[in-house]
């Protein structure tokens, strides 16, 4: 669903078919409680911010300028009513910070990577990204699985584009290292690297 099937059916709904505002739903659903889970870690909290946020993006929906993709204003809500239901139970989002300084050859973990099957994978990244932090998790799924651009995902975090780019590079290298200690050398062997 690109931009203009978007419009089309927010048109409808501030028409009065709000039926079809399921059309959305179904379209975001997933990355909107993807996006509630990595802030929250845990899964009641982010199905009820999910819900939260379609509601939430319902009622405003005449706000809606399309001046951004409908995609990243809903991530927005989805976001920072993530961080609204961390603040109500006096909890904080999870950072860490990079203390390495050394390069790390992502492109050839990536060659090994490519090499494995795709459920395992698929299986090694999902585990990867569980021991990076919310915040980091989140750039990582915005942009790599999603596909947003630096811009749109410095709307979505309120950051700067410069400060996503950043911390984007930097957990890069955060990701690699957390690969390279789930490939043991004799893995990486047998790939073909030596």
């Amino acid at each position: 669903m690109n931009q203009k099937e978007d419009q089309y059916y927010i048109r409808k709904v501030l028409n009065g078919d709000e039926k079809v505002y399921s059309f959305l739903i179904e379209r975001y659903k997933y990355m909107v409680f993807t996006i509630a889970l990595k802030v929250l870690k845990n899964r009641e909290d982010a199905e009820e911010v999910a819900q939260d946020t379609f509601v939430k993006a319902y009622h405003s929906l005449s706000k809606f300028k399309g001046e951004s993709k409908f995609s990243t204003w809903l991530y927005k809500i989805a976001y920072f009513g993530a961080l609204d239901a961390l603040k109500k139970e006096n909890r904080r989002l999870v950072t860490t910070t990079i203390d390495n300084d050394y390069d790390i050859n992502l492109s050839e973990l990536i060659g090994v990577l490519d090499q494995f099957e795709i459920e395992n994978r698929t299986r090694i990244i999902k585990e990867s990204l569980n021991e990076l932090s919310s915040e980091d998790s989140i750039l990582v799924t915005l942009h790599y699985f999603d596909e947003l651009s630096l811009n749109e995902i410095s709307e979505i975090v309120d950051l700067s584009t410069n400060t996503v780019k950043v911390r984007l590079f930097r957990v890069r290298k955060k990701l690699a290292e957390i690969l390279e200690k789930k490939l043991t050398p004799e893995t990486i062997k047998s790939y073909g690297r030596k």
